[in-house]
């Protein structure tokens, strides 16, 4: 009996070996081919509590070799019935990962850190910025030499086995901020919203005084509006040039 006990709580310890493993292929600063959207003080900045908008969206993941990871999203929303209007959205997170046993990684964000901003100028006179808290669970993963540049490609695919845009290695040991809790909260902590992804949200503190005071400006960081509408607007006449323009020239295309 006591053999039994002894073999079953060696099993029961290898089986949680096994399953909390931090595998040093996957450590360092990933980028999808933009390599503009990359973690770290560039992206997010905890002091004033706002982001740091990218020449061009993208998507970042680092990953330590003791557990600890950071992402980094920014990326375009479409707008079909106004195309000259595309929005815009960046989300921030950070927290601790782990590769479970059957090969899948989970990621548990450190909930009061997670940051979102959403940018719709035709909506919104300012950008949405609250709190945001996802943990993430990929199931399988797997690190190869891009045969096109000849640099470490990492391949992410999500819960259900849909594969994401692959990132490139950019830095190693990786760039991020500190692994700690940069933004802890209060008792004080106020008001909950939903958004589409249905995740629940809670707002910054003090967030409708800031607004109200401020104008959004300094606590909303507001995603570059302008920018996104002349990008929607140039696309939309080089479309029309290229219908219209040979049709008037009496070319057939």
């Amino acid at each position: 009996m006591l053999l039994y006990y002894s073999l079953a709580t060696f099993l029961s310890v290898a089986s949680l070996s096994n399953a909390q493993t931090w595998p040093t292929n996957l450590i360092g600063t990933w980028s999808t081919k933009s390599n503009k959207t990359l973690t770290g003080p560039g992206f997010y900045d905890p002091l004033n509590d706002k982001f740091i908008e990218p020449d061009r969206t993208g998507i970042s993941y680092s990953f330590t070799s003791d557990g600890h990871y950071e992402e980094a999203y920014y990326r375009a929303i479409a707008n079909p019935q106004n195309p000259a209007c595309p929005g815009g959205i960046m989300q921030w997170q950070h927290g601790g990962w782990v590769m479970n046993a059957n090969g899948s990684l989970s990621l548990t964000p450190i909930a009061v850190d997670g940051r979102q901003l959403l940018s719709k100028p035709c909506d919104y006179e300012k950008g949405i910025y609250t709190r945001y808290n996802q943990s993430e669970l990929f199931k399988q993963y797997e690190v190869l030499t891009d045969p096109y540049h000849g640099i470490p490609r990492l391949n992410l695919y999500e819960f259900d086995g849909t594969p994401m845009q692959p990132m490139y290695l950019v830095y190693s040991p990786p760039e991020m901020l500190p692994t700690t809790t940069l933004n802890p909260t209060t008792a004080s902590a106020t008001a909950t919203g939903k958004s589409k992804r249905g995740l629940s949200q809670e707002a910054p503190i003090n967030w409708k005084l800031n607004f109200e005071q401020k104008q959004a400006v300094d606590m909303a960081h507001m995603i570059n509006a302008d920018r996104l509408w002349w990008i929607g607007l140039a696309f939309t006449g080089i479309g029309g040039l290229l219908y219209f323009g040979p049709r008037r020239l009496g070319l057939r295309l």
